[in-house]
């Protein structure tokens, strides 16, 4: 595999000892993203033999604890690993008063430059980074404090087509997304509740496995996989059944799991 995704996180807001808070490591030919930054990433980073400084990039989709609470202990063992090089960290607007706050407070000294991009585009796809092996874009979703979703495009090699990897968490359904996640070959959707639970998943601005799923078939992804479990399913079956019975090519986020984003 030279394009996949390490699943350091799957679960929602409340950590279980199953599904860790939001987290992945994207490889793109050995260009490594970590997206999203929940509580414990570091340590699930090295519980899957990732190489937390071989780290380029940081994106995080909101300022919601579960998708950002692990970025200072990231930030300061990277530190205490001698990282020297300068990391680079996308996010929604106020995430560098919120670190520059937490390393004050806490008398923390880093090494290496820490570049915080803000994002505070309202609508349409921004883009965000670019190198010889990859272009990421952001583009906004629905949730109840400012949250983006990003899109990481490999580029093309020799006769090989550019696969598309789209990461969209948390969000509340909406076909706004589905002019950046068209056609993409994997995507990653939150899926925090079943049928069940529709009325919750829209009051607090979530998607039901159900609404993932049409989303991806809208959208004509490839793949479809799901993240961002609810502690409340300890057999998430349910999900993947309500997924599958509108998008077959379903899967379901684990914990360890590497998944790959195929032609």
């Amino acid at each position: 595999m030279n394009f996949y995704t390490t699943i350091l996180g799957s679960g929602a807001a409340l950590p279980t000892t199953a599904r860790h808070c939001s987290g992945q490591m994207v490889n793109i030919n050995g260009f490594r993203v970590l997206l999203d930054c929940g509580e414990n990433t570091q340590t699930q980073i090295r519980v899957y033999h990732q190489r937390l400084l071989s780290c380029s990039l940081i994106c995080i989709t909101h300022l919601h604890g579960d998708h950002f609470f692990g970025l200072p202990g990231i930030v300061s063992s990277m530190h205490l690993c001698g990282r020297r090089e300068p990391l680079d960290i996308y996010a929604p607007a106020g995430i560098a008063h919120a670190m520059q706050t937490i390393m004050a407070v806490s008398g923390s000294h880093i090494d290496f430059e820490t570049r915080y991009h803000e994002l505070t585009h309202t609508e349409g796809s921004l883009p965000v980074f670019e190198n010889n092996l990859c272009r990421i874009h952001a583009f906004p979703l629905v949730h109840s404090v400012p949250t983006y979703g990003y899109l990481i495009e490999e580029k093309p090699r020799g006769k090989n087509p550019a696969r598309r990897y789209a990461y969209c968490t948390d969000t509340a359904y909406t076909e706004t997304i589905l002019p950046h996640i068209q056609g993409v070959n994997l995507l990653c959707l939150e899926s925090t509740f079943n049928n069940a639970f529709a009325s919750i998943a829209a009051e607090k601005l979530h998607c039901t496995a159900s609404q993932a799923a049409t989303l991806a078939l809208k959208a004509d992804a490839k793949q479809l996989l799901l993240t961002h479990i609810s502690a409340r399913y300890k057999e998430p079956e349910s999900l993947l059944s309500e997924a599958t019975t509108i998008f077959p090519n379903t899967l379901l986020a684990t914990d360890g799991a590497q998944v790959e984003v195929h032609y």
